[in-house]
């Protein structure tokens, strides 16, 4: 598909059908309460659903509980893999790249602003993680799993969101176009994977060209699992590209909403970092990872870890080659890897499983691979818009 700024504008009247006809109904029946109730009790895909349950979320759910009919399971296995070999990478670039730079788009920071989890970043920061890992479980399609109830309660939320917004008029539709439309839905997806994969390549860990495209599409079919219309989602790392570049210089800038986002995201990783010595680490990875101009956006500040923090791919790309090298060192750096990223969803969630629900209001403020050889090493398709 190409990409131009009038096939984007007319991305942004478009919601997901499905997902707010459901939440329309519930609300319109006075049914939101009761729903949140019992999904509670909807954790694990095939399982029985609840008694009492909505009529209409019971079809909701119906329609939307498998995977799309296109997946390809190999790819998505290849996808698992990769995520092993780098899950701790993944979950860094996901902190400190897709999150902030979820931030530095004005309208984003002010929707996300706009609910309650803007007092929890621990919350929205364990819901993202614990999300990943439930998508890269080997039975995350298969009864049993928590990947795909999770999926349907995100779509949902992002529905509620919308219905909230419109319904109250707290949002210029004429001048921003639906409530996470299907321009941004398709960014955010786009931020969680091509982004994720260009801090990867940033940081010099090692890459091959079947694991990042694997992870790629691991994240279409949660795209489309999450109602992003697959008919103008990016097909591959080419054309997504080309729209993530075209999205962002079309949004991007400076915001209060984003400066405070950005603060609460700092805060929370200094939390869990031990002692205050490293604390200035968390603001200069994220400096490095989205360059300096989003990073004086969102009021990042520039300390001396700045340039310790520049050595990092140095040290990684150390690391990746006795990890190439090694099978014991490839083991050793799995376990560690895999060790870090359990303490760090663990630290955030509280050992807790996070629940997804459809708030029945909004803030009254709101204002706007160990399986993949690394063979053919993967660099990032090259930029298409000029700064």
């Amino acid at each position: 598909m190409t990409y131009t700024d009038t096939a984007m504008n007319a991305l942004r009247d478009k919601g997901d059908e499905l997902a707010d006809a459901t939440v329309a109904a519930l609300f319109e029946r006075g049914e939101v309460g009761k729903f949140n109730t019992l999904m509670r009790y909807v954790s694990t895909a095939g399982a029985p659903l609840p008694d009492g349950l909505p009529d209409v979320a019971r079809e909701y759910l119906h329609a939307t509980g498998a995977p799309p009919s296109w997946v390809d399971w190999g790819e998505m296995e290849k996808a698992r893999l990769f995520f092993l070999d780098n899950n701790v990478h993944i979950s860094t670039a996901l902190s400190f790249a897709s999150m902030p730079a979820c931030y530095v788009i004005p309208h984003v920071a002010g929707l996300l602003s706009a609910t309650h989890a803007l007092k929890y970043p621990s919350k929205r920061m364990a819901e993202t993680g614990q999300f990943t890992v439930y998508l890269m479980q080997p039975d995350a399609f298969e009864a049993g799993s928590r990947f795909i109830p999770a999926a349907q309660k995100v779509r949902l939320l992002h529905a509620s969101v919308r219905h909230h917004l419109k319904r109250e008029g707290r949002w210029d539709v004429e001048r921003l176009g639906t409530p996470i439309c299907q321009e941004d839905m398709i960014g955010g997806q786009m931020l969680f994977s091509l982004l994720v994969l260009d801090s990867l390549h940033r940081l010099n860990i090692h890459m091959s060209v079947d694991g990042a495209e694997a992870y790629f599409y691991a994240w279409r079919v949660v795209g489309a699992m999450l109602g992003v219309d697959q008919e103008h989602a990016p097909e591959d790392l080419e054309q997504a590209r080309r729209f993530l570049d075209l999205y962002m210089t079309r949004h991007m800038g400076p915001s209060e909403e984003g400066v405070l986002l950005t603060r609460q995201l700092v805060d929370l990783y200094e939390e869990v970092v031990p002692g205050t010595f490293f604390d200035p680490v968390v603001g200069a990875l994220i400096r490095y990872l989205i360059g300096d101009t989003s990073a004086d956006w969102l009021r990042v500040p520039r300390t001396a870890w700045d340039t310790v923090v520049r050595t990092l791919p140095s040290l990684l790309g150390v690391l990746e080659s006795i990890e190439d090298r090694s099978p014991l060192g490839a083991w050793a750096l799995d376990r560690i890897g895999h060790l870090t990223a359990v303490f760090e969803l663990s630290s955030l969630t509280r050992g807790r499983v996070m629940h997804y629900a459809v708030p029945e209001q909004l803030k009254k403020e709101f204002g706007v691979s160990s399986g993949v050889p690394r063979t053919r090493r993967w660099t990032p398709p090259a930029p298409t818009v000029t700064s």
